[in-house]
């Protein structure tokens, strides 16, 4: 049975553990993996942002920049996204949105300019992808906004992190760095009940620890928080069933399964009607 938490936000409180909570994805980019940039038009994704709260989603995540692994690195200039070309892509949908949604909106950056600027425009979690590796200022910006924040383990950029040797204990290595986010985290002010962990599904993992770790997701709970897991469309599951993102909602839909009778408390999905149901059914035979 998964442990409750309470996640304290502005315009309301959510409950974590008694049902799965479902976070759909809004990429607003041109190169996302998984879309190919099909809202990345603001009128576009504000009809999407619309689509995923009515088809059941509790929290709306908008990303500016793509953690697709790309052949070049930031240096070469191809897919670096700098936080004014983020905040161009984000601003208008959240704008565009004020006042349409019922559901709490999260932010997809690890740039603490990006998360604050969003935070002033109605955004009510920050999803850290780097868990304040990359910009420590994020967590400043949670501890100031008062705002939850999560913190999920990479084991580098995105350009890079596919072409690292594997680790040789992915479990010591998320434990570590969760640990250190979580210290950063409040060092800089951020309440300790404000935080959500996410060890990286795909980011930087072998297929295989990709399996693992949703299969072990309880050696997290020492750490007593929030457990988020984000498996949609990801190429583990490509890979094992011999088919392109567009076609993993099979996939997808058992991999969220075990996640959440393995402790999930969120999942991060694209396709959040089918995954509703699906997270449904589990929480009737798993909750109590």
């Amino acid at each position: 049975m998964r442990k409750r938490f309470t996640l304290k936000l502005r315009s309301k409180t959510l409950e974590l553990g008694r049902r799965t909570l479902i976070m759909g994805v809004l990429n607003v980019t041109p190169d996302s993996f998984s879309d190919g940039g099909l809202y990345y038009a603001t009128e576009k994704a504000v009809e999407r942002a619309l689509q995923i709260e009515a088809e059941g989603a509790d929290i709306l995540d908008i990303g500016g920049e793509s953690t697709r692994p790309s052949g070049k690195s930031y240096g070469e200039g191809e897919r670096y996204v700098s936080a004014q070309q983020e905040q161009e892509r984000i601003l208008p949908v959240l704008e565009a949105l004020r006042g349409k949604l019922t559901i709490p909106i999260s932010v997809d950056t690890y740039k603490g300019e990006t998360a604050g600027t969003a935070i002033k425009a109605g955004a009510e979690i920050i999803n850290d992808i780097s868990g304040l590796k990359f910009d420590p200022e994020v967590a400043t910006v949670a501890a100031e906004s008062g705002v939850p924040i999560v913190l999920m383990h990479t084991r580098g950029r995105p350009e890079v992190m596919q072409k690292m040797p594997p680790s040789s204990d992915i479990f010591s290595e998320i434990a570590s760095s969760f640990n250190e986010s979580v210290r950063e985290a409040e060092r800089l002010g951020v309440s300790r009940d404000q935080l959500i962990l996410d060890p990286g599904i795909g980011f930087g993992k072998t297929v295989k620890q990709n399996f693992e770790l949703i299969n072990h997701l309880d050696r997290f709970e020492t750490f007593n928080l929030p457990l988020l897991v984000g498996p949609s469309r990801k190429s583990f599951l490509a890979k094992t069933v011999n088919r392109p993102a567009n076609e993993l909602l099979i996939a997808t839909s058992a991999a969220v399964t075990a996640s959440v009778v393995r402790g999930a408390h969120i999942v991060r999905v694209h396709d959040v009607r089918a995954i509703r149901e699906a997270c449904d059914i589990v929480d009737a035979i798993t909750v109590e």
